[in-house]
């Protein structure tokens, strides 16, 4: 029978790096609200493709978030939380909306850039 592997536990460091960049911690907010796909999060961020997967790719190695393919398309989410510290920071995120303006702002975008993409990109036909 395979065993599954545990999640190692990030670094702190890495945590607070990853906490740190103003790109990334918009795609942390953005991603409170569950699973979206890459094409969801370029046009929120408004940042070329490969920038906006650079910084995913750095908060996947951190542990903060985990990906999942389908063909083409990579769908974003949270990682579950493996200890407190990780909880916490990722509670942080909630005063990220009155201190940076930008956070709502992407809040709104992604609405809009949802609803305009309802049959298209990621989502089946």
């Amino acid at each position: 029978m395979p065993t599954q592997k545990t999640p190692k536990k990030p670094r702190i460091d890495a945590l607070f790096r990853a906490f740190a960049d103003r790109t990334r911690l918009r795609l942390l907010c953005l991603l409170r609200g569950g699973e979206l796909c890459v094409c969801d999060l370029v046009d929120v961020i408004g940042s070329p493709q490969p920038t906006v997967s650079r910084h995913l790719a750095y908060l996947r190695r951190a542990g903060l978030v985990r990906v999942r393919k389908e063909g083409l398309w990579s769908h974003y989410r949270l990682a579950t939380p493996p200890d407190a510290l990780h909880k916490r920071l990722l509670a942080c995120l909630a005063c990220c909306e009155t201190d940076l303006p930008v956070v709502l702002d992407d809040a709104s975008r992604l609405i809009r850039v949802q609803q305009a993409r309802a049959r298209m990109c990621c989502k089946p036909m």
